[in-house]
């Protein structure tokens, strides 16, 4: 079984996490992972070929934007919210949000 790359806090560079964010189905995911919660990734798009989805999970993963975590057979993400707002402060809420603030409660 592979390891899965986590580039560490100070390797996440801008052009990569907006590149990974720039596709659709990437946003899409991101967005679905904003509230924290760790998923399952058979839970994302089960209508999209999983080898396609492998794509986007490895951009996300590599860019910095996700964590991927294996249990069994199963492999979950997470959002790296406190890593990007630490590398990139507000930047993260404006691309989830279309690019506006997320609504304060």
């Amino acid at each position: 079984m592979a390891v899965l790359h986590h580039p560490g806090v100070e390797e996440i560079r801008l052009v990569d996490v907006l590149a990974a964010l720039g596709h659709p189905v990437r946003l899409e995911i991101a967005q679905a992972l904003a509230s924290g919660e760790e998923r399952f990734c058979g839970e994302f798009m089960p209508d999209v070929p999983k080898s396609s989805m492998t794509h986007h999970w490895r951009a996300l993963r590599e860019s910095g934007v996700i964590s991927q975590r294996r249990s069994g057979r199963k492999l979950y993400l997470r959002l790296r919210r406190d890593d990007l707002e630490a590398r990139f402060p507000g930047l993260l809420d404006i691309v989830l949000h279309g690019g506006h603030p997320a609504p304060r409660t």
